[in-house]
């Protein structure tokens, strides 16, 4: 299975497309519109999460505050030649085992890592 990780803006790790609620958005649509934004990708999105994880975030202000994040997957079908972050961001595919060792947040290694073993979406508790 190929996971694919984008480059935060800030740091330049490895991590997933991530965003904002969405007002009228379900939150695996909202996933499906970051991605494409992010990551320059289209596909089928599940609107069953793989489940959360928490990253530090950093604030424009030189703060952080540490955020939740619900993983959904996508299956890509295209990938956009251009995209909005294009340039401020890197796109690359990965091998489960690559993408979960790649990330430097253990709860999403650890989410990636059973995604890849086709332990698959679990219904949110």
């Amino acid at each position: 299975m190929a996971v694919l990780l984008i480059t935060s803006r800030q740091t330049g790790r490895w991590v997933v497309p991530k965003g904002n609620l969405m007002l009228g958005k379900a939150l695996y649509e909202a996933a499906a519109i970051e991605a494409e934004e992010e990551a320059g990708v289209r596909g089928t999105v599940s609107p069953i999460s793989i489940g959360s994880f928490h990253y530090t975030k950093l604030l424009r202000g030189g703060g952080s505050v540490v955020a939740e994040v619900e993983l959904f997957p996508l299956a890509v079908a295209e990938e956009l030649p251009t995209w909005i972050e294009q340039h401020q961001r890197k796109r690359r595919w990965f091998t489960a085992p690559e993408a979960a060792t790649a990330v430097d947040e253990v709860e999403l290694g650890e989410l990636i890592h059973r995604f890849g073993e086709g332990q698959g979406p679990r219904p949110v508790d």
